[in-house]
């Protein structure tokens, strides 16, 4: 599974979440993302956080997913970040951020380097956050990168309906989706709709849904019920058939909920952008 850009994903798509694993982070710290070279034998560091504000109190965060057996690996990671440090003139403090599977992976002796990981660098092992309950959106959407399917599919379902606002709940749809679609590759687009539970073009049955547009509300209640379903199956046609034009888009937001929700199942059968346009002709 090539995951990691969706580490890194997920901690810009999740301010807080580099905050709980590092608690001497701000909260409201946001980083930019690179991954930028250093010249001498070729190496290239997988993640480098940098803290948005001008604040040279605020650390560099290295980050790297290690998913495998690489005994070399602490030697390659602190050569990485100290070149790095020295390449660039660096003033500002920096912290180390590891995600690692398990504590069984060689990773290489740890002796020479023992100073930094257990005061510079924190090592998060995914398989700790197997047998913890109750733990925040964020470290849930860790924990679904190594749950077992059955179980992936009532955490996932449980980070969706969490959502409060509808900016969150759009964000955790995608972090989800992504997440599922680079762990189970062997699902279709129509199986892991049917893993979290929602209908294609309905998420109603979302906790921000049920709380915002729930029945009987006087105002806006069909509006907004529309506007999620749009912005949902638009998402779906982006990514089953690539991106869709201005003119595409227009004709699916001038669509009525029914027309939505047909289109919701039809697209699960789309192959090519001409799938959707030849269905917009049929329809419209």
């Amino acid at each position: 599974m090539k995951t990691d850009k969706l580490f890194y994903r997920l901690f810009l798509s999740q301010p807080g979440l580099i905050a709980e694993l590092i608690p001497e982070i701000p909260r409201d710290c946001k980083f930019t993302y690179s991954a930028p070279g250093v010249k001498e034998k070729g190496f290239e560091i997988d993640g480098l956080l940098t803290p948005t504000a001008n604040d040279l109190s605020l650390p560099l965060i290295f980050i790297e997913a290690q998913m495998q057996r690489d005994p070399r690996f602490y030697g390659r990671y602190l050569a990485e970040t100290f070149l790095y440090l020295h390449q660039y003139n660096v003033k500002r403090p920096w912290y180390g951020l590891l995600i690692l599977p398990n504590r069984k992976e060689d990773l290489g002796s740890e002796i020479p380097y023992q100073e930094l990981l257990k005061n510079q660098i924190k090592r998060l092992y995914l398989e700790d956050l197997l047998t913890l309950t109750d733990l925040s959106p964020n470290l849930a959407l860790l924990k679904l990168l190594v749950v077992n399917e059955e179980d992936a599919a009532t955490l996932a379902q449980s980070i969706i309906n969490s959502a409060e606002t509808e900016e969150e709940l759009r964000r955790r749809l995608d972090l989800v989706e992504a997440i599922l679609v680079n762990k189970f590759p062997q699902l279709s687009t129509k199986e892991i709709l049917e893993m979290l539970n929602l209908k294609t073009a309905d998420v109603t049955q979302t906790r921000f849904y049920q709380e915002v547009f729930q029945e009987g509300q006087q105002e806006g209640r069909q509006e907004g019920r529309q506007e999620g379903q749009t912005d949902l199956v638009l998402r779906l046609l982006n990514r089953r058939c690539g991106v869709l034009s201005p003119v595409q888009e227009e004709k699916i937001r001038s669509l009525d909920i029914e027309l939505l929700e047909i289109l919701g199942e039809a697209l699960l059968d789309f192959t090519a952008i001409s799938d959707l346009e030849a269905w917009l002709l049929e329809k419209l």
